[in-house]
């Protein structure tokens, strides 16, 4: 059979079924000679890797776009000619496992559907090449840690793709939470939707790909609340999914932090909200918008502006990734905090169907 004969849903179905700041440039791992860019292959060819993650690695220092993953081969002469690939540097799902020989590769971006960033993040890891993984991490926390385990195993660093955790605006409220310049924090509140349909046949419309309002924008609430405060919460405390068909379309949640902190969030694929909100002793703070791709705007409580503007999310975030692995240095967003997400968002979906409180 021709390697690129099986379809996009013949794979999606198949592989849901298998499924269960400074340059040092010191050696890469495996490598005879010291790189001072990191090529990169994107696994998944959709929107997100067509709108962002191509153009944004046309604008990076430190890692450039050298190959790709794809089930459909239809899409393969229209990314060649727009970013030069050669034909080596081309893959299908199927011939995934060859980039282990191909010493232009370095890094293996997972981008396709939620269900499947276990299977394929592994893949890569055993490829002995670094691992960038969209987020959320995965399905699970078993299928989280097998990630983390995988890479571990190979010696190649794995980091999660929380573009927020690298823009500036967020990394100042992430400074707050340590420093506390408003006096103690007393709730966070955080939201994040689109106003969409609700309704589709694509894998965001199904359960066991990933789908649905919490996976698909609710991590950004849940790892906004734990960076806005800086702590782990102890508790769901509450938690409501509206599930007309197959998947949640709004949730919303309450956590329980340390020292009585109250954290809620509501996150929706039928609904436009973008808020992150701390309230403290002596003032207040907020993003708004906290996740646009057009960049995060602010204000505190007594007039400063939260605005510090960056050329590119998502080229920011795969330089710095990209730095971590040239230094050697530790990743900002490690595959723990993807895991300790998915925990998060396992608990609320626990909550909802029990109407208990579920401890963390």
């Amino acid at each position: 059979m021709d390697k690129w004969s099986t379809s996009r849903r013949h794979f999606l179905r198949q592989s849901a079924m298998a499924a269960g700041s400074l340059l040092a440039a010191p050696a890469l791992i495996g490598c005879q000679t010291a790189k001072k860019r990191l090529g990169v292959a994107l696994v998944g060819l959709g929107g997100y890797s067509r709108g962002q993650l191509a153009p944004a690695l046309q604008m990076t220092e430190h890692c450039y776009l050298a190959g790709i993953v794809t089930g459909s081969p239809e899409k393969i002469p229209t990314w060649q000619q727009r970013y030069s690939i050669p034909d080596k540097n081309v893959y299908s799902y199927d011939t995934m496992h060859e980039i282990a020989d191909n010493p232009d590769i370095d890094v293996i971006y997972i981008v396709v559907p939620t269900g499947l960033h276990a299977e394929y993040a592994i893949r890569a890891a055993n490829a002995g090449k670094h691992v960038w993984c969209e987020k959320p991490m995965a399905m699970n926390v078993e299928e989280c840690q097998a990630i983390i385990d995988a890479c571990n195993q190979n010696g190649v660093k794995l980091s999660i793709g929380y573009r927020m955790q690298h823009e500036p605006n967020t990394q100042t409220v992430i400074e707050y939470a340590r420093t506390k310049p408003y006096g103690a924090i007393q709730s966070a509140e955080a939201l994040a939707g689109y106003a969409g349909s609700g309704q589709g046949s694509g894998w965001r419309f199904q359960a066991d790909m990933g789908g649905g309002a919490l996976y698909d924008m609710g991590v950004y609430t849940i790892n906004g609340l734990r960076y806005a405060t800086g702590m782990e919460p102890v508790q769901v405390r509450s938690a409501s999914r509206n599930i007309p068909n197959e998947v949640d379309v709004t949730t919303t949640f309450e956590l329980a932090f340390p020292n009585g902190i109250k954290g809620s969030g509501k996150t929706s694929v039928v609904e436009t909200i973008n808020r992150l909100r701390v309230d403290c002793a002596d003032g207040w703070y907020k993003l708004e918008p906290m996740q646009s791709y057009s960049g995060v705007q602010g204000v505190t409580s007594d007039g400063k502006r939260l605005d510090q503007p960056i050329k590119d999310q998502q080229a920011r975030q795969m330089d710095n990734d990209a730095l971590a692995i040239l230094n050697d240095t530790p990743v900002l967003v490690p595959g723990e905090e993807g895991l300790r997400d998915i925990r998060i968002v396992q608990a609320i979906m626990e909550a909802d169907r029990t109407g208990e409180v579920v401890d963390l």
